[in-house]
């Protein structure tokens, strides 16, 4: 009895260290360490890691059931490019579902769930201003997904948050340096706000353009 018990607490700490990898990995190709076309192995990246290589193939295969990267038989793992086609079409996805959906959600929920909202809102500015990249994409994440499970679908929300890691925020380096991620970051305010004021059109509009930025955003590296 107590040799199962201790493996499963083997089994669960293995799927948190993977869990933990995957997020660092994902962070490195947000950030542009890790570079869309080139390989990476398992070992050398378990060896920048200082843990073996079973969880970060493990990880690199979470990441290859998202799009972002894909395996190269022998070698590792490729980054993978995506093109401005690609990101295209997940910001249009992302439009044709999030838009709307923000519409929904300032008809039916209460003012309680919306203000729940606010500390990530301000989060997002905060992480901005202080070039916290890695903070500011949690917290955006955060406050994106929250909003859309107010609605009520978790397909809906799972749909927008793989959109989310297949079209990873280029460029989020450069437009730091640039001093323009604050303003795309005080947008999630002003959601915030117009919702709380029940404009549903105001709250669409705002979305529309704080996805617009978004793409800019993508297209700053290209």
């Amino acid at each position: 009895m107590g040799g199962h018990l201790k493996q499963a607490h083997l089994i669960t700490a293995q799927e948190r260290l993977r869990d933990q990898v995957a997020h660092a990995l994902r962070a490195a190709l947000i950030s542009g360490e890790l570079q869309p076309g080139r390989v990476y192995s398992a070992p050398a990246l378990a060896s920048d890691f200082g843990i073996s290589a079973t969880p970060v193939r493990e990880a690199m295969l979470d990441l290859v059931r998202e799009g972002l990267v894909e395996p190269v038989r022998n070698k590792g793992f490729r980054v993978t490019e995506v093109s401005e086609k690609d990101l295209d079409q997940y910001s249009e996805l992302r439009a044709l579902i999030e838009v709307p959906t923000v519409a929904a959600v300032t008809r039916t929920a209460t003012r309680e769930q919306l203000e729940a909202l606010r500390p990530i809102a301000e989060e997002i500015v905060t992480s901005a201003r202080d070039h916290d990249l890695i903070g500011y994409l949690d917290a955006d994440r955060r406050f994106h997904l929250s909003l859309l499970a107010l609605h009520g679908n978790d397909r809906l929300v799972e749909t927008v948050g793989d959109l989310r890691k297949r079209s990873r925020l280029y460029g989020l380096t450069a437009l730091d340096e640039q001093g323009l991620l604050v303003a795309s970051a005080e947008e999630h305010v002003e959601l915030l706000d117009r919702m709380l004021e029940g404009d549903e059109s105001a709250a669409e509009a705002v979305m529309r353009r704080h996805l617009g930025h978004v793409r800019k955003l993508w297209a700053a590296e290209g």
